[in-house]
């Protein structure tokens, strides 16, 4: 026996401005606009406490790359990419993508 009020729901639904598709979930348009936060590392440091307490204005932190090294492109504390700094404009900074990280998806245990 088929349930009355689904075809109803899905009928209201749509013409209350959701299509076909976003009720499927299919339509990626509604997270477009969602904000992320993206950093790009230059390298990472550890240091004792003692360390980080003496640091003052001209300290130098060693970090764990060398020059010419690729800068991780990282997204919600996640690896997304990596790539090149390069100058922008007179005074700005931004890196060129040379490669995207592949995610995997581990297997169900």
């Amino acid at each position: 026996m088929s349930d009355p009020l689904k075809p109803s729901l899905l009928s209201d639904l749509a013409v209350g401005g959701l299509d076909r598709e976003m009720i499927d979930g299919h339509n990626i348009n509604a997270m477009l606009n969602v904000s992320l936060n993206v950093q790009v590392v230059l390298g990472q440091a550890r240091m004792s406490i003692s360390q980080l307490l003496s640091l003052a204005r001209g300290s130098v932190i060693e970090i764990d790359r060398k020059i010419g090294e690729p800068l991780d492109v990282m997204i919600n504390d996640r690896l997304v990419a990596r790539g090149d700094l390069v100058k922008v404009g007179e005074e700005g900074i931004g890196i060129t993508l040379t490669e995207i990280v592949k995610d995997y998806v581990s297997a169900p245990s």
